[in-house]
């Protein structure tokens, strides 16, 4: 159960900074979380956080760079990459409805502010939708629910993360300007990979 939490909270930290900006609250949980600052060792030694500004340091550097990464050089829904028209699918035809619609996952395209539901934010969010519903089925003793979880995890990492997502996460790296989107990019990158393997030898 430790470990199903474990993967529920990395997709829940990577699902929440690649899909909008940082607030105040977000930025100051990160830095003071050992936890959450291991798997971001450049972000952590990085000298701006001891500047004690951190309205500055979101509004004109952080917040930038998600502006960055995400709307203005690269595209971070699965259907540009996936689609030969490099096209966003917008509409029930996406390929990622059938697997929320069966997990009843909803998607808020006003809090989120996306055009698709198959931005990376959304499908990591998923993930860990999914994981906590792992988590559920193991406090009821349900181990058929838990296999049954396990088989989604890994069937909708085969067809959707893994399938594009390394392809944006690797990109992001070179084109993020802070240790923030760099070290996000690179933990999801490698996460998504190595949870798929490990679910995949189940």
């Amino acid at each position: 159960m430790q470990e199903t939490q474990a993967r529920s909270n990395i997709y829940a930290l990577t699902s929440r900074v690649l899909l909008q900006e940082l607030d105040l609250d977000l930025l100051r949980d990160i830095k003071s979380d050992e936890n959450i600052l291991e798997f971001l060792p450049t972000f952590r030694e990085w000298e701006e956080l001891q500047n004690p500004d951190e309205k500055r340091l979101l509004d004109e550097i952080i917040n930038p760079d998600f502006t960055n990464i995400s709307l203005l050089h690269l595209i971070p829904y699965e259907t540009f990459y996936t689609r030969e028209d490099q096209k966003i699918e917008t509409g029930g035809a996406n390929p990622v409805t059938d697997f929320y619609y069966a997990s009843n996952f909803v998607v808020d395209y006003e809090a989120a502010r996306i055009v698709s539901s198959d931005h990376i934010g959304v499908e990591l969010e998923f993930m860990h939708h999914l994981c906590e519903a792992e988590l559920k089925a193991m406090r009821d003793n349900d181990s058929e629910a838990v296999g049954d979880i396990r088989a989604m995890q890994r069937d909708f990492l085969q067809k959707h993360l893994v399938a594009w997502a390394p392809i944006y996460l690797l990109t992001a790296k070179f084109e993020a300007r802070t240790p923030l989107y760099y070290d996000i990019a690179d933990l999801a990158l490698e996460f998504i990979l190595s949870d798929f393997e490990n679910l995949d030898q189940k």
